[in-house]
């Protein structure tokens, strides 16, 4: 069930970062939208948390994830840091889209680490 219940998080998050970014021409556009931005980060912020959390032996199983990334992205959420421009925009560009794909694809190769009762 719990990891059950981190994936349903990150994918919902991941989607809603794929929603408000959709439309987007890129970067500028993003930075140029303080709500939306403040909504991605948010969401990102989200990811980022739970991701965290995920067990070693989860962690291990998605091997290919850029956990530096997610690690210096949730710092720089987490404290408010700036410059976070570049980090934010790797994020949606990159990291996003790869850990959920990475995520689905365990979860069909593996289902059982996702089902309700483990």
């Amino acid at each position: 069930m719990y990891h059950q219940a981190l994936y349903a998080i990150v994918m919902d998050a991941g989607a809603a970062v794929g929603d408000l970014t959709r439309a987007m021409q890129g970067e500028d556009e993003l930075f140029a939208s303080p709500r939306t931005l403040a909504a991605v980060e948010a969401q990102l912020l989200t990811m980022a948390h739970t991701l965290g959390n995920l067990t070693p032996v989860l962690r291990d199983k998605l091997a290919l994830a850029d956990w530096a990334g997610w690690q210096a992205l949730h710092a720089a959420l987490r404290e408010g840091r700036e410059p976070r421009r570049e980090a934010v925009w790797y994020a949606v560009s990159a990291l996003v889209p790869q850990t959920m794909g990475l995520l689905a694809e365990l979860r069909r190769r593996e289902p059982v680490w996702f089902e309700a009762g483990y």
